[in-house]
C-alpha cells in the first residue's frame, strides 16, 4: 500500500523478525473498555476497524502488571492465564484485517486513584488524592517480576509485542527523574541508578520473550516539570534501553501534571517533531515521533526529513479509523480530522466514562451506533448546517434515505464557523472541510441561502424534519443595553465588528473564553502560529537544554486590557473541559485579564460598565461590553405541542435547536448521528 504522495509513510518497515506494512502507528489511548471483561468485544470491534482501515501498528491502551499499577479501582490488568481468553479476542480482530497490535504495559505510579499507589519516592502527586509508598527492595523486584509476567501473557494473548510506558509521568518516569526519585539507594542519585528499573524491566522481558518479540518503549524526550531531565540524561536512557533489547523508541512530551499543554489543539502541528529527530541521531533502533500530529502530509514530512521512522498517531484514529487507507487512495479530503479538543476522549477518561471522539461519535461505539443502509427510503429534510445539522444530514444519506439540507447563510458551518475564528481553533475548519465533503459523497441536496418555513416544510412531501436550527444570542436585562457600546460575541467573532482596547466581556462560560483569546491575539502575527513563537510563549526548551526542557516564558504585551465577568461566584470558567481548560485561563491570566465573580451589573452608558462586587459600585471605563451571557434556542419551526397531524411529517430537534444551555458540539453531532440512524 503506497502512493508516491506518501511513499515514505506508506513504505514497510522491516524489523527483521517481522515487517510492518507501514510507518503509521495507532498510539495508546485509554478508551475505558479495557477495564471491563464484558466491553472486551467492543474493544475488539474498535481495534478491528483501525486495523481494517490500514494502520501499520495499533497499541492497546494502558494495560496494569499488578493491582499497585491500576490507574482506577479495578483497572484493567494482566496478571493471570484467565485474562488472555478476553484479550485474544482483541488480537484475532486485528490479525484477520492484516494488522499487528501490541499491548501498552503501564503502572500509573503516583497518578493511581486509588489507596495502593507507590512510587519512586513518598511525594504525593498534585492530580490524585493519594500519596504513594516508596517502593521497598523487594516491592521493586516484585514489579519487574510482574511486568515480566505481563508481557510473557500477552504473548501468550497473540500479542505481536508490548509497549512499556515509560513517559507521560507514570512509574517508570518516576523512577528516572530526580523530582519524583529522591531515593539514596542503588535506585536512585545519578541517571545510572534512576534509569535502573526501566532498563532492568526491558532487560528482563527480552530474555523471557525471546527476540521475535516486538518491544515498543515510549520514552520521555521532554518532561516539561521542574526537576525533570536534561538531553543528556535521555540520550544516556535511550542507549540504555536500546542495549536492553528495545525493538522501536516511542516518545513521549510531557507529563500530565506539566502546566505546558502537549496535544490541545492550540499547540502547532508536529511541535516535537524535531526532539524525536535528534534522538534518532543518537540511536540505531526505530525513532516514532509523536503529539499533535494529525494529517498525512505533516506525517510524511517528519519521516522524509529523517526526524523518525514512524509516526504515532492517537486521537485521529478516534476521528477516522479508515485515515491511512483514505491517505493511500488519494482520498485525503475524506479524512475526518482530529481536532484536538480533548472533549469526547481525554475528558471522558479522566471522568471515568468510555472514551469516543467530538467528531466521530461511532468512536468506541462500533457495536451500538451502525450507519447501515435501511430497506425503506425515507424523505428527510433536515433544516440548519451547523455541527448537529451536518451530521445529521449526513449519516441519514448514508444509510440510504434522500435529505435535502436547508440553511439560511451562504456557507455551512453553524457555530464552527464561529469556533474556527479562535486562535488555536483553526483546526475546527478541517471538520467543516469533511464535512462539505461529505455531502457531495453521500448526495444531500444542499440549499443554502434558504429560510424555510413550517409550511413549506409540510407541503415538501418529508417524512421526517430534523430541525437543528441552533440558538441566538441572549442579552441580558441590564439597563443601557442598547448602548452603542455593546456587541454580542457574533458581532465580534463573525461579523468583525470593530473593538476598542478596553472591554468588558459579560459571561466567562467557553464562549467568553474564547472571545477573551480572540481580543487579546496581535493580528500582525498570522495564524496558526508558528511553533517557534509558540514555543517562547509557553517557555519550552526543545533542545533540552535545562532539566525538563522548561525556560522562562516570553510574554508580550497584551493588544488590549480585558475584563472578564460572571454573575456567579463559583472559579471562572468552572464548565471548561478537564484537560484543555486550564490552558484557556492560564493564556487569559498571563495576559492580565481581570477575572471578577459575584458580578451584579447595575448599567451600561457612555462612560462604560457600571457593576458592584462585593458590595462596592465601580466603573469600568471599558470602549465596548461584549455579551456572552448565553443563548436561547431557535426551534420556531418545531409545530405546537399536539397539533401534529395524522399523514404529516415527524419533527425532531436536535442540538442547539434542543438544548441552548453552553453550546455543545460533541452533543450536537453525537444527537445527529444516532438520530438519522434511528430513522
Amino acid at each position: 500500500m503506497t502512493t508516491a504522495r506518501y511513499s515514505h509513510l506508506l513504505a514497510p518497515l522491516d524489523l527483521g523478525f517481522t515487517t510492518l506494512r507501514n510507518r503509521v502507528i495507532m498510539g495508546s489511548m485509554h478508551t475505558g473498555l479495557e477495564d471491563r471483561f464484558f466491553n472486551y468485544g467492543k474493544l475488539a470491534a474498535f481495534y478491528r476497524e483501525r486495523a481494517k482501515g490500514g494502520v501499520g501498528l495499533i497499541v492497546t491502551g494502558g494495560i496494569s502488571p499488578n493491582r499497585q499499577g491500576w490507574l482506577l479501582p479495578l483497572g484493567g490488568t494482566m496478571n493471570s492465564a484467565g485474562d488472555i481468553y478476553n484479550h485474544s479476542k482483541v488480537t484475532r480482530a486485528v490479525h484477520e484485517e492484516g494488522g499487528k497490535i501490541l499491548m501498552q504495559i503501564l503502572h500509573s505510579g503516583r497518578y493511581g486513584y486509588h489507596p495502593f499507589v507507590v512510587s519512586a519516592s513518598g511525594h504525593k502527586s498534585p492530580i490524585s488524592p493519594f500519596k504513594p509508598g516508596p517502593l521497598t527492595e523487594a516491592g521493586i523486584e516484585s514489579t519487574i517480576k510482574d511486568y515480566v509476567r505481563c508481557a510473557k501473557l500477552a504473548q501468550k494473548a497473540g500479542y505481536d509485542g508490548i509497549e512499556v510506558m515509560g513517559s507521560e509521568g507514570y512509574l517508570l518516569n518516576q523512577f528516572l527523574c530526580a523530582r519524583t526519585n529522591t531515593r539514596t539507594d542503588r535506585w536512585g542519585g545519578a541517571i545510572e541508578n534512576r534509569m535502573r528499573l526501566p532498563v532492568e524491566i526491558v532487560r528482563r522481558i527480552r530474555a523471557a520473550v525471546g527476540r521475535e518479540f516486538i518491544i515498543m518503549y515510549r520514552h520521555s524526550l521532554l518532561d516539561l516539570v521542574e526537576g525533570g531531565n536534561t538531553w543528556e540524561d535521555v540520550v544516556t536512557v535511550a542507549k540504555a534501553l536500546q542495549q536492553a533489547g528495545v525493538t522501536i523508541l516511542n516518545t513521549g512530551i510531557g507529563w500530565h501534571e506539566a502546566r505546558v499543554p502537549t496535544i490541545v489543539t492550540s499547540v502547532p502541528r508536529a511541535a516535537f517533531a524535531s526532539v524525536a529527530g535528534r534522538l534518532r541521531k543518537e540511536v540505531t533502533v526505530p525513532v516514532v515521533a509523536s503529539n499533535r500530529i494529525n494529517m498525512p502530509d505533516e506525517a510524511e514530512a517528519i519521516i522524509a526529513r529523517g526526524d523518525a521512522d514512524m509516526v504515532s498517531m492517537a486521537r485521529p484514529f478516534l476521528a477516522d479509523p479508515d485515515f491511512v487507507v483514505k491517505a493511500a487512495t488519494g482520498r485525503v479530503d475524506e479524512i475526518n480530522t482530529c481536532i484536538g479538543c480533548n472533549q469526547a476522549c481525554l475528558d471522558h477518561t479522566f471522568q471515568n466514562k468510555r472514551a469516543s471522539c467530538l467528531v466521530n461519535p461511532r468512536a468506541c461505539h462500533e457495536t451500538e451506533l451502525q450507519y447501515v443502509r435501511k430497506p425503506k427510503a425515507r424523505k428527510v429534510a433536515v433544516v440548519g448546517a451547523g455541527p448537529a445539522g451536518l451530521s445529521a444530514a449526513t449519516v441519514a444519506a448514508e444509510c440510504g434515505h434522500h435529505v435535502t439540507l436547508f440553511d439560511a447563510s451562504d456557507k455551512v458551518g453553524g457555530q464552527f464557523k464561529v469556533a474556527m475564528q479562535i486562535p488555536g481553533k483553526e483546526e475546527f475548519a478541517e471538520t467543516l472541510r469533511y464535512f462539505a465533503r461529505k455531502l457531495e459523497l453521500t448526495g444531500v441536496d444542499v440549499r443554502l441561502n434558504t429560510r424555510v418555513t413550517r409550511e413549506q416544510l409540510l407541503a415538501g412531501g418529508y417524512d421526517e424534519v430534523i430541525v437543528a436550527t441552533g440558538i441566538k444570542v441572549r442579552m441580558p436585562p441590564i439597563p443601557g443595553i442598547e448602548n452603542a457600546k455593546v456587541l454580542s460575541y457574533l458581532d465580534v467573532l463573525l461579523h468583525k465588528k470593530p473593538v476598542g482596547k478596553r472591554v468588558a466581556i459579560i459571561g466567562a462560560g467557553g464562549i467568553g473564553f474564547d472571545v477573551g483569546e480572540y481580543l487579546l491575539h496581535d493580528p500582525r502575527h498570522p495564524l496558526p502560529l508558528p511553533v517557534d513563537h509558540w514555543t517562547r510563549e509557553w517557555g519550552v526548551d526543545l533542545k533540552a537544554t535545562t532539566g525538563g526542557g522548561l525556560v522562562h516564558a516570553h510574554v508580550a504585551e497584551p493588544v488590549r486590557q480585558l475584563y472578564l465577568l460572571q454573575r456567579k461566584t463559583t472559579k471562572l470558567g468552572a464548565g471548561l473541559g478537564k484537560t484543555s481548560g486550564w490552558v484557556h485561563r492560564a493564556v487569559l491570566a498571563r495576559n492580565g485579564v481581570v477575572m471578577l465573580g459575584g458580578v451584579q451589573y447595575d448599567k451600561i452608558d457612555d462612560h462604560g460598565l457600571h457593576i458592584t462586587v462585593d458590595g462596592e459600585q465601580r466603573l469600568l471605563a471599558v470602549d465596548n461590553i461584549v455579551i456572552c451571557a448565553g443563548q436561547d434556542s431557535l426551534a420556531e419551526l418545531m409545530p405546537p405541542e399536539g397539533q401534529a397531524q395524522q399523514g404529516s411529517p415527524r419533527f425532531h430537534k436536535i442540538g442547539g435547536a434542543a438544548l441552548a444551555a453552553e453550546l455543545d458540539a460533541k452533543r450536537a453531532i453525537k444527537e445527529g448521528a444516532e438520530l438519522a440512524a434511528s430513522l
